[in-house]
């Protein structure tokens, strides 16, 4: 074989390796500088937040299991008579109890895939927003909102049981304001994506007890329902929906009782 060739294959030989280990470490480099940066912070989160209900998944059917066996050792035990009918209610009672509870944690791992999908397609670009700046931006915005009955005169006079604290919905908003302070305060000292998630699940739930204390304060005020109106017209909607299954129901009722009448009558002719 010619040197030259042989000269070369071995340079290829030593070089390649290396170019491929550039590469891989390139790309960690870039994932991991996209870590570091925050661009993955939602994304990490969500995918925290499905290990977790995953793992709530199997620990919950596990707890059917258990609440299954125990029914079942109950039921042998009274018709032994050395167990109570109270006694075998209660862990049926425990044992839907344990059914409904794997249900809801089923709903909420779902609800964590879709947010995982969700994170997955809204990672920013190097030159957007991050996500952590996003959700703190969010807060900012709440805050401000209720700024604007805490400094305008006009609006403390119109509604004030939006800054008396001795209301149930301002004190509440009011707990959720501090929590989510604090957690903002965790999550840009140490940007985890636990931490991430329970700023967010915080600034979430600070949106839902301004929208609380604001459509409260307005009802006292009288300038809204008591209910909003869309449940008006929901239930209006459940039962119209009802009233046309029932005229449905009695008017099929209604045409089977005529046919079996006619299929009788006609039966009868045959027979004579």
């Amino acid at each position: 074989m010619d040197p030259l060739l042989l000269a070369a294959a071995a340079e290829w030989w030593w070089t390649a390796p290396v170019a491929v280990a550039g590469v891989t470490a390139g790309a960690v480099g870039m994932r991991r500088r996209s870590k570091r940066s925050g661009r993955r912070l939602a994304y990490d989160a969500a995918r925290h937040d499905l290990k977790s209900a995953r793992a709530a998944v199997v620990e919950k059917r596990m707890a059917v299991k258990v609440a299954r066996a125990d029914h079942v050792r109950l039921m042998a035990e009274r018709n032994a008579r050395r167990a109570t009918p109270e006694q075998v209610a209660s862990a049926k009672r425990m044992l839907r109890d344990a059914e409904r509870d794997v249900k809801a944690a089923t709903a909420d791992a779902r609800a964590k895939q879709v947010r995982l999908n969700a994170a997955r397609a809204a990672i920013p670009a190097a030159s957007a927003p991050r996500p952590l700046e996003r959700l703190s931006a969010e807060h900012d915005a709440i805050v401000a909102r209720w700024m604007r009955y805490e400094t305008d005169p006009a609006l403390q006079i119109a509604h004030p049981a939006m800054t008396d604290v001795k209301q149930p919905a301002t004190a509440a908003y009011l707990r959720a304001a501090g929590r989510a302070n604090d957690l903002r305060r965790d999550a840009f000292l140490t940007p985890t994506p636990a931490d991430f998630a329970a700023y967010r699940d915080a600034v979430g739930e600070l949106a839902r007890a301004f929208d609380v204390a604001e459509h409260t304060a307005r009802v006292r005020s009288g300038e809204a329902p008591s209910a909003p109106a869309w449940q008006d017209a929901a239930q209006d909607a459940i039962s119209r929906s009802a009233e046309a299954i029932d005229r449905a129901a009695a008017s099929a009722a209604s045409a089977f009782a005529a046919w079996t009448a006619r299929k009788r009558t006609r039966d009868d002719d045959t027979d004579r």
